[in-house]
């Protein structure tokens, strides 16, 4: 049933300026089925907030729901108290709101400078044309080859993005998100498919990132999460279990009991 909903969640400015993004019951059904359910989420500025649960507990429908690729059925939600439960998915990156996919979305015959330089034409509104020469282009490089040192690919800048490893890939994705020069960012498992090796060096980068801008993040590995999350968000069928500082959820018997498989879904 779908409920009325207040025109406006934050009345006190303190709570803007404390919570980058809100959600007031926040809810989707699906044929009588709801994957998300009455969530309020809060998360505050320039932490890096995890959103975790067994499978099946909604974290990524709720994901998709924050970054508009699905429409809440009911609820709403506020990114830096503005209302944007109705607003396009393509209006968000213009918003300062920037997401990565838990499959890479990078371009692979493109070089990692050729792929940062993609993203940084957006930004610029300058579409990129086969027939433009090369030297049209430049002017983006330097600001390219900056943003692939700072994801630890600088020495990889000639290189097809598919010749990397996998970790490397979603480095060089975090390089393009950035290139919108984003304030809060959006981690769809970004250690999903990731090797061993690699996860160490991508945890530090989004631990470094974390240190300039507010980062949200759904995954599964729980190592991670403990090592660079300021917050932990518990999902279970749909609702919020838990929330707290790692320590804090990982002691709760409820949450113990999610992930002891008990209330798998």
């Amino acid at each position: 049933m779908q409920r009325d909903e207040p025109d406006h969640l934050i009345k006190n400015p303190e709570m803007k300026q404390d919570f980058i993004l809100q959600t007031h019951r926040l809810s989707r059904e699906f044929g009588g089925f709801f994957a998300v359910k009455d969530v309020d989420l809060r998360v505050r500025r320039g932490t890096i907030h995890a959103l975790i649960g067994p499978n099946g507990a909604g974290k990524s429908t709720c994901f998709n729901l924050l970054t508009r690729f699905l429409p809440a059925t009911s609820g709403q939600i506020l990114y830096d108290g503005c209302d944007i439960t109705r607003t396009s998915p393509s209006a968000l990156p213009g918003m300062g709101l920037g997401r990565s996919f838990q499959i890479s979305s990078i371009f692979p015959h493109l070089t990692l400078l050729e792929n940062v330089r993609v993203a940084l034409q957006r930004k610029a509104n300058t579409q990129y044309r086969f027939w433009q020469r090369s030297r049209t282009l430049r002017v983006f490089d330097d600001r390219a080859m900056s943003l692939l040192e700072s994801v630890g690919l600088a020495d990889y800048a000639k290189r097809r993005a598919v010749e990397l490893s996998y970790g490397r890939r979603r480095a060089l994705e975090l390089a393009t998100t950035l290139a919108l020069d984003p304030t809060m960012l959006l981690l769809d498992e970004p250690m999903a498919g990731v090797g061993h090796e690699d996860i160490g060096r991508l945890a530090a980068l989004i631990g470094d990132i974390g240190r300039a801008r507010t980062v949200l993040m759904v995954e599964h590995n729980l190592d991670v999460v403990a090592d660079i999350c300021n917050q932990v968000t518990v999902m279970r069928r749909g609702e919020i279990l838990a929330e707290g500082c790692y320590d804090e959820v990982s002691k709760n018997p409820l949450v113990i009991s999610a992930y002891m498989g008990e209330d798998h879904e």
